[in-house]
């Protein structure tokens, strides 16, 4: 008998169209083609490029958002998200340090520096007397090129004299307080809650308005338990991730300063008891 021919092998199955398209606009975004915050082409600009219609190119896209890639925005399009960064919210709150540690590069933007009178609220959260001095300090953190945060801090002036240049030299707060004689200091409080984007903060932060920010109020001390700066951050939502807990590298140093300042309360209520 004659030898029959080997079977052959069944055909590899196809790749999706849309799956290649997002496979080859997931390589574009991982290679930096596409930036964070960078707005995709649009789905007919898409449709031309590939051969493809629309219905497909919505697939990818689909894709792209499910896998974390991307953030479609209705009305607006279709933009490469910002890779999180991760910023531990303890006792030692320091921007710079954790923003090195996730390996990119941070920076500061100041908008506004000024010294003024305290309101009565300012002048309770930083333990001083009415309309006594404060240092105003007004700007945008960067990792990057890229904002990811809006800052309104304020100092007591004359508490700590010398701030408003140091912070107007150096791109740390920490570095600025060392130079204005604050070697150390710690998170005495914090409060975090959420709010849509104004039109001025949007701008500041490449958000639209009305889209989510993390607000946080915080109060740092110095180890004696003397508030040296109260601020007010608002964070756009889809850039940073925020973990809240203890520090414990630091030991005790927050306990500490909450001690010193128990007892300066207690102390200051010793001296104004009567007889």
């Amino acid at each position: 008998m004659p030898a029959s021919d080997p079977p052959t092998p069944p055909a590899a199955p196809r790749t999706p169209l849309w799956q290649s398209i997002a496979a080859t606009l997931g390589a574009e975004i991982a290679a930096g083609h596409y930036r964070p915050g960078d707005k995709l082409p649009t789905e007919a600009e898409l449709s031309r490029r590939f051969g493809v219609n629309r219905h497909t190119v919505r697939r990818a896209l689909a894709d792209l958002a499910d896998r974390g890639q991307v953030l479609p925005r209705r009305g607006a399009g279709v933009f490469v998200r910002h890779r999180p960064t991760e910023y531990p919210l303890g006792r030692r709150v320091r921007f710079h340090r954790a923003v090195e540690a996730s390996g990119r590069l941070p920076g500061r933007r100041i908008l506004r520096l000024e010294t003024r009178p305290a309101t009565a609220e300012e002048a309770r959260h930083l333990a001083l007397p009415p309309d006594e001095p404060v240092l105003v300090c007004e700007g945008l953190s960067l990792v990057g090129a890229v904002p990811i945060a809006h800052f309104h801090s304020l100092f007591p002036a004359t508490r700590l004299p010398g701030i408003g240049a140091a912070l107007a030299e150096v791109a740390s707060i920490t570095e600025a307080l060392r130079r204005a004689g604050v070697a150390d200091y710690t998170r005495r409080q914090t409060r975090l809650s959420a709010e849509p984007a104004d039109a001025t903060l949007a701008l500041h932060l490449g958000l639209r308005e009305g889209d989510p920010v993390l607000k946080s109020e915080g109060l740092n001390c110095d180890p004696q338990g003397r508030p040296v700066e109260f601020g007010t951050t608002r964070f756009a939502g889809d850039r940073v991730a925020i973990t809240v807990g203890s520090d414990p590298e630091d030991g005790n140093a927050g306990e500490d300063a909450d001690h010193a300042m128990k007892n300066k309360e207690k102390r200051h209520a010793d001296d104004t008891s009567p007889g």
